[in-house]
């Protein structure tokens, strides 16, 4: 049985059934054009047979998009009345039924995924959308690629490079799982309600192997909210805190091979990564809490 899109007018009746109004609270913008949702699926080479996670499916415009394909679907939604009727509208449109789980809960809360889907498709909140993407990459080491749709901004910091001003926190601790770039645009015209920013698709491929530790990740982590906490001062001040003293920042940043007169912006994952190794090699300069 072929399976149908979502078209606009049955969108808008279904929001209706539902009693369900796109709130700003939720970030729902639901995307109303088919070409828009395959463009989404396309960017993500979503191939027949893989098992793919979503979240925030919302009516399920992309969810039905990604199945056409012949993939399957595990779907996070947090709001229980669009959880509760996810499968009847994919039922209605061909799909069948063993080919689509639902979870209904936060996303931000989920530790388990059914099927250990290997890629990530999704129309973000734009509010929640750096949080969902880390918590996911952090806690699912099975996904292997993904393509996400957020708020412009969000897309340009996670795919920004070293030196660039709009690399901060969220690009370095994108960058810590794997290579992101951007991956299309979209209208702001194919939503609805149409929203008063733009949207961009962001794609990430996962680096092979595990880069570090659990307990290296997070002293990365923290040494990374704190240089940029502070970006405009040189690190051996931004790091004073975490260290101790602009002395043992320095000794450390020496040893890693980072100038301690450089700022949070200038430096790759692989320097902050540095930066954590050689904090609990030299006596003294362990990091603080």
């Amino acid at each position: 049985m072929t399976i149908t899109l979502l078209g606009a007018t049955e969108i808008r009746r279904l929001a209706a059934e539902l009693d369900v109004t796109p709130t700003k609270k939720l970030g729902q913008n639901f995307v109303v054009d088919a070409n828009t949702v395959r463009k989404i699926v396309q960017a993500a080479r979503v191939q027949p047979g893989e098992r793919v996670v979503e979240v925030g499916p919302g009516l399920g415009s992309l969810t039905l998009a990604i199945l056409e394909t012949g993939a399957s679907v595990t779907a996070v939604e947090i709001d229980h009345r669009l959880a509760a009727r996810l499968a009847q509208t994919a039922a209605e449109h061909g799909v069948e039924p063993d080919r689509l789980m639902v979870v209904d809960a936060d996303a931000l809360r989920v530790t388990e995924l059914h099927g250990e889907p290997t890629v990530l498709v999704a129309n973000l909140p734009y509010n929640i959308s750096v949080p969902v993407l880390l918590h996911f990459l952090e806690n699912f080491a099975y996904l292997k690629r993904g393509v996400v749709m957020v708020q412009s901004e969000v897309a340009e910091r996670l795919a920004a490079k070293p030196g660039s001003k709009i690399y901060g926190t969220p690009s370095v601790k994108a960058a810590w799982y794997g290579e992101w770039k951007l991956s299309g645009t979209v209208s702001r015209q194919v939503f609805w309600p149409v929203p008063n920013v733009d949207s961009l698709l962001v794609g990430f491929d996962r680096s092979e192997g595990e880069r570090g530790s659990e307990e290296e990740r997070r002293r990365t982590f923290q040494i990374v909210d704190a240089a940029f906490n502070q970006r405009r001062k040189m690190l051996r001040q931004a790091l004073s805190g975490i260290f101790g003293s602009s002395g043992a920042a320095s000794d450390v940043l020496i040893a890693a091979g980072v100038a301690p007169t450089a700022r949070g912006e200038d430096l790759s994952v692989d320097d902050y990564q540095r930066i954590a190794q050689h904090a609990v090699s030299i006596t003294g300069a362990g990091i603080r809490d």
